[in-house]
């Protein structure tokens, strides 16, 4: 073969691989917008939906309005400057104080109107103000509530997943290993008491330790007033965590371990574990490299979603424990009607959502070599 056809070649085999390079980021370029899009039609559909839900289709908007006369009637009516006044024009006064408390509040517009302008605010994460709600500063700002109320509910959400997720992982993969012993047997049994929300054990945990034993306090983060020592508020601080950090790990632990746990009998009777067992390999090796490494894409899925649910909080479980976390705003929020902080707390769920579904597909494509991102539009095995 002569250099000439030698050197056609190797120029032939470099434009085919340039191809290929400009194939694959064409095809991966397509599938991120595609998805980026549908993405985007989500998170708006369920922040409007949101907003319609937060406001009752408007309803929520006829109550401020009845608030807010009621309010200016009964400061007209005590107003001794307005008491020389007849009826009709106190009626007249009256009408005229509304309505410019409705024009101030953007009431006086239909809510249609009102709810695109609310929808264009939230995907812009302008949050606004609350109505109702304040920071312990004082401020009204939503942004500034909610970051106020996200360090508890990060410490004890993250505490507790954190807690479930190890011990089951480990515990799940013990169980896998001693399939029919009692231990399986007796997390099968008590598998069904996971139906039970963090808060019902709570109620349990709150009347034995600290109403009969009087071991730990009812609730709350610390303390009260506060210990100025950094070790005193530490201490305080992990006595006030005990209890809801239980209360979760609870409700979710045996059923967490069994699900686990049957997930990974299902892939330790794969043929290839069989193999490596004939070949004599120990059971570490084996579990590491036949068992937890085909399910490291349902592993990595769940760890992610569970950073995600360390923002939302636990509504009731941090009612009942008096934690001064999201959960709990938001459960105020809906007593109140406080419109601005509801949807302040859904818009960032959304957006943390659907960035973590984004970056999944991706992650799949990293660890797991079956999967090919972008082929025919989506992410295959």
């Amino acid at each position: 073969m002569t250099q000439a056809a030698v050197t056609q070649r190797a120029d032939e085999a470099a434009k085919l691989h340039r191809q290929a390079r400009i194939s694959t980021l064409s095809r991966l370029f397509r599938y991120s917008a595609t998805r980026l899009v549908v993405l985007l039609i989500t998170v708006v559909i369920g922040i409007y939906l949101t907003i319609l839900i937060a406001n009752m289709g408007g309803y929520v908007d006829e109550i401020r309005k009845g608030s807010i006369r009621e309010s200016i009637s009964i400061s007209v009516t005590l107003n001794k400057a307005y008491q020389n006044l007849t009826v009709d024009q106190r009626r007249t006064l009256i009408s005229d104080l509304v309505a410019i408390e409705e024009g101030r509040l953007g009431l006086d517009q239909p809510f249609a109107i009102r709810s695109v302008r609310f929808l264009k605010d939230a995907l812009t994460l302008n949050l606004g103000r609350a109505e109702y709600l304040t920071s312990d500063s004082g401020s009204k700002l939503v942004r500034l509530i909610i970051l106020e109320r996200l360090p508890p509910t990060l410490l004890l959400m993250g505490a507790a997943q954190l807690i479930l997720f190890v011990v089951s992982i480990f515990a799940a993969l013990a169980l896998s290993r001693s399939y029919g012993s009692w231990a399986d047997r007796l997390v099968i049994a008590l598998a069904p008491t996971g139906a039970a929300p963090g808060w019902f054990y709570g109620l349990f945990l709150i009347l034995i330790f600290a109403g009969l034993l009087r071991l730990l306090p009812f609730g709350g983060m610390v303390d009260a007033p506060p210990p100025s020592d950094p070790t005193a508020y530490a201490i305080s601080l992990i006595r006030h965590l005990i209890l809801p950090v239980l209360a979760l790990v609870l409700s979710s632990g045996v059923l967490t371990i069994y699900n686990w746990r049957t997930f990974f009998l299902i892939y330790s009777s794969e043929d290839y574990v069989d193999m490596a067992k004939a070949k004599g390999l120990p059971d570490r090796v084996i579990e590491s490299r036949y068992i937890l490494r085909p399910t490291l894409p349902t592993i990595i899925t769940n760890f992610a979603l569970i950073l995600i649910s360390l923002w939302t909080g636990a509504i009731i479980l941090e009612t009942v424990f008096n934690w001064p976390g999201l959960g709990r705003l938001n459960f105020r929020a809906i007593n109140l009607y406080d419109t601005p902080v509801i949807v302040g707390i859904a818009i960032i769920y959304a957006y943390l959502l659907a960035i973590t579904v984004f970056l999944l597909d991706f992650v799949y494509a990293l660890v797991d070599p079956r999967v090919k991102v972008g082929g025919n539009g989506g992410a295959q095995r």
